[in-house]
């Protein structure tokens, strides 16, 4: 008998390349999971329009046809649980999730964040690095918690910052390794070695006390 594969939704608001970075390693094998819904919160997204190409049923909704954020929210939740996910992937949804709405999810939800957490919450963090005088900069992916950007950091990616760099040449070589950090991430959590228990992370069964590292050979603890 076969085993179903684990089901994911995934959420986008822009162009939705870190979907296109899930699917292309659904697609050579990596990456053991079943999409059942992408939805966004912008009718127009590149993401749905991927989606729609790979067969993936899509769900746009405007917030602005909702009374306040966590009706839209309690909404969005309601259609994602319909949908059969057992887990919820934010590659590039740009809205701040009301905690109320989200609480069920919680330890089913990961975030693919463009800094090294916990520096750099929220927006504009390229250009915060670099005025910052950073060395490094990098992304992160970490479990979605009702404090913004602020669950528990699962795996990090690390680039050093080049003196030619400005913030569109510095997120352009970062993307790379967004590519590659959040279908690692997914894949550990597919073969349940990365797993919640209730509280905080648990890697191979142990306590997750530092983030993973991606190197040349995938996620490997830190050192």
């Amino acid at each position: 008998m076969t085993t179903p594969l684990p089901r994911v939704a995934v959420l986008a608001s822009g162009r939705g390349s870190n979907l296109a970075a899930l699917l292309a390693a659904r697609e050579r094998g990596e990456l053991p999971v079943e999409f059942v819904l992408v939805g966004s919160d912008k009718a127009t997204a590149g993401a749905l329009r991927l989606a729609e190409a790979a067969g993936i049923p899509t769900l746009a909704l405007d917030p602005r046809s909702y009374p306040d954020r966590r009706a839209f929210d309690l909404d969005l939740f309601a259609r994602i649980s319909a949908s059969g996910a057992q887990w919820l992937v934010l590659a590039g949804f740009m809205r701040i999730l009301d905690g109320e709405a989200l609480r069920p999810w919680v330890g089913r939800i990961i975030n693919i964040h463009p800094s090294l957490l916990p520096k750099y919450r929220g927006l504009h963090t390229h250009r915060r690095a670099l005025e910052a005088g950073d060395r490094e900069h990098g992304a992160s992916v970490h479990f979605v918690t009702a404090e913004l950007d602020g669950g528990p950091v699962i795996a990090q990616a690390r680039l050093a910052i080049e003196a030619g760099d400005d913030e569109h040449r510095l997120a352009q070589r970062l993307l790379p390794l967004e590519h590659r950090l959040l279908p690692a991430v997914l894949h550990l959590l597919a073969s349940q070695r990365l797993q919640w228990d209730g509280h905080a992370p648990r890697f191979d069964g142990q306590p997750l006390h530092a983030s993973l590292v991606l190197g040349n050979h995938g996620l490997q603890p830190a050192e």
